[in-house]
């Protein structure tokens, strides 16, 4: 009894020995029923565990470093529907012109002007200063002062119902720069303006606009600047408008209801549309086009039509 009591317990004592040794192996491997799962978070199969993810893959909603997630955009960018484009103000047929009046073109000579020129309802009589030379068709004359044809309504057809559609254009163009709503900006400078450099936008005052000093508009090819002038505007003498980064006059107009005076050798750029008349100093230079509700006056000045 004594010796099969001390075999037994050999036995048993060996048997827990042996457990003991492969408790530790297991642990260091990550066994377990029916397989093994590596720190890494994989699963025999091949999958990840619940929470875990591959090395260079992301959880769901996050993401690696530098990507947006769906609907998103990285810093400066904007989302799809924002940052709507201002349209320019359609012109029609008054865009043919560089200079349309409805009361006159008047000027001391010698201006230089770059485009046509056309008046109505006011007859030929109406444009003063450029010793005019009727063509043998009798539907537009010329000047020495002018690269271009000179129109009147009692010039012969097709001149006269030309003229009044281009007036009906520059009257609806009017109607548009002044009709339109949102402004991006309201009251700048108390309408004082000089000195500014300014963005792409529609722009709004309630009162006369003055520019004292230099004025730049720093825009691209394809952006559109509206001012809307609820008085008038005085470009001082000597002062310049100036475009930056590729702007273009096409795209700039300046829409104002009282007088428009551009000032001896001031510079303007862009689309003037006045309600009352345009004024240009002695030696004054115009990149764009001139459009008076009333009359225009020239004095020794240069008007060139901006390209299309």
């Amino acid at each position: 009894m004594n010796y099969l009591h001390k075999s037994n317990s050999l036995t048993l004592l060996a048997a827990l020995f042996s457990l003991a040794l492969l408790v530790p192996a297991c642990q260091d491997t990550g066994t377990t029923d029916g397989g093994t799962t590596p720190d890494t978070g994989t699963t025999p199969d091949g999958g990840t565990l619940d929470g875990a993810t591959p090395d260079g893959a992301t959880p769901d909603g996050a993401t690696p470093d530098g990507a947006t997630p769906d609907g998103a955009t990285p810093d400066g960018a904007t989302p799809d529907g924002g940052g709507g484009t201002l349209a320019p103000v359609a012109l029609g047929s008054a865009g043919n012109f560089v200079i349309l009046s409805k009361s006159g073109i008047d000027t001391v000579p010698a201006s230089v002007v770059t485009g046509d020129m056309g008046v109505s309802p006011i007859d030929s009589t109406g444009i003063t200063g450029f010793s005019l030379v009727v063509d043998a068709s009798n539907e537009f004359s010329t000047s020495t002062q002018v690269t271009g044809h000179i129109y009147a309504p009692d010039y012969a057809a097709p001149t006269p119902s030309m003229l009044t559609t281009a007036v009906g254009a520059m009257e609806t163009a009017y109607t548009d720069a002044a009709g339109r709503t949102s402004p991006d900006f309201t009251e700048l400078g108390a309408g004082a303006i000089g000195g500014m450099t300014l963005v792409p936008g529609l722009y709004k005052w309630g009162t006369d606009l003055g520019i004292s000093t230099d004025v730049t508009l720093a825009g691209g090819p394809t952006d559109v600047w509206i001012f809307q002038i609820a008085g008038g505007l005085n470009l001082a003498n000597g002062i310049h408008v100036n475009l930056s980064g590729g702007a273009l006059p096409k795209n700039i107009f300046w829409q104002s209801f009282g007088q428009v005076q551009i000032g001896t050798t001031a510079h303007m750029e862009g689309i003037l549309l006045s309600q009352t008349g345009i004024t240009l100093g002695t030696g004054a230079t115009v990149n764009g086009r001139l459009m008076a509700q009333t009359s225009v006056t020239l004095d020794q000045s240069t008007v060139t039509q901006p390209a299309l």
